[in-house]
């Protein structure tokens, strides 16, 4: 089974015009297939539009959340419910064309486990285009991936790629990079993109300070989340030995017989030393709460989340 999560917030107009597409699109491939519908909080009637045409296709399938809680508890909502061996994921707003669906479902039979749509040809504002593409590579120098347009909605996964990831706030725009570092495949096709047509963006400025800062969090998630003292311990110590130079600079000058009492540097040189032993005992504690953590994981679920394929 294939499952279409489609999260949506006030997007009564166009959802019945999304599952004619999808119909369309889906249809004629084998196996069955469901529409996923998650209303994050609505106030423009979506759930009613939604509760019509679950009465009109055994398809689909309508979830509604209290309030609106964004995109990624949307996501994650769906996620939990959709029964599909391959998942996809389609923004509500009609700007993603379901007619490219296939095209992502045939790149995961290469032998892909995430296959992410590019949006090459925009239609979007000129500002939002060019702090979308510094975004990208931001995102790609950081995390090791490189992909030209993390932020489209359209992307095609297995399902076990999508359980257990750690989606709230807005990390739903880096599915690419937590499966990257989780050792999937992770794959890119162009996808047409087209005008909007109903509603309108809800993006602004700060949607891209909010994401380098998620980005910082993907980022320490990922490389540090198992050894955060390589992280604390590593900043402590390099601070420490910064300051201890320093004070050995002046014990050396204050044995010539110098006066170093109001030097700035004996105060920085203290307060480097102070702040790496700070760093490194946070260091010390975060890898006690974690090795706390993973002796309550059991070792096969830790061993069956890193194993790729089993022949016996």
């Amino acid at each position: 089974m294939l499952s279409v999560v489609v999260p949506l917030h006030d997007e009564s107009a166009s959802l019945s015009l999304l599952l004619d597409e999808l119909c369309a699109a889906l249809d004629p491939l084998p196996g069955r297939w469901e529409a996923v519908f998650v209303d994050d909080g609505s106030e423009d009637g979506s759930f009613a539009v939604l509760a019509r045409l679950r009465e009109e296709h055994d398809n689909v399938r309508a979830i509604r959340l209290r309030r609106n809680f964004g995109k990624a508890a949307a996501l994650a909502a769906g996620f939990a419910h959709a029964q599909g061996e391959l998942i996809v994921t389609i923004d509500s707003d009609l700007q993603d064309d379901p007619a490219e669906i296939p095209r992502l479902l045939a790149k995961l039979e290469e032998g892909f486990d995430l296959v992410s749509g590019w949006k090459e040809a925009r239609h979007d504002p000129l500002m939002r285009r060019v702090l979308s593409r510094v975004f990208n590579r931001v995102v790609g120098w950081l995390s090791g991936i490189r992909l030209h347009d993390l932020n489209c909605g359209l992307k095609a996964s297995r399902a076990e790629v999508l359980r257990g990831l750690p989606l709230y706030g807005e990390l739903h725009r880096f599915l690419p990079v937590f499966a990257h570092q989780r050792g999937f495949r992770v794959a890119e096709v162009p996808v047409h993109h087209r005008a909007r047509v109903h509603g309108r963006s809800r993006y602004g400025m700060e949607r891209y300070l909010r994401g380098f800062l998620d980005l910082l969090t993907v980022s320490f998630l990922g490389r540090y989340r198992h050894r955060p003292l390589h992280l604390f311990g590593g900043l402590g110590l390099l601070l420490g030995a910064i300051g201890l130079a320093l004070l050995v600079y002046l014990t050396v000058l204050k044995a010539e017989g110098q006066a170093i009492g109001g030097r700035p540097l004996l105060t920085l040189g203290v307060l480097l030393v102070v702040v790496g032993l700070q760093f490194f005992s946070l260091g010390l504690i975060t890898e006690l709460i974690t090795s706390r953590h993973e002796e309550r994981v059991p070792e096969r679920e830790r061993a069956e989340a890193l194993i790729e394929e089993i022949l016996a």
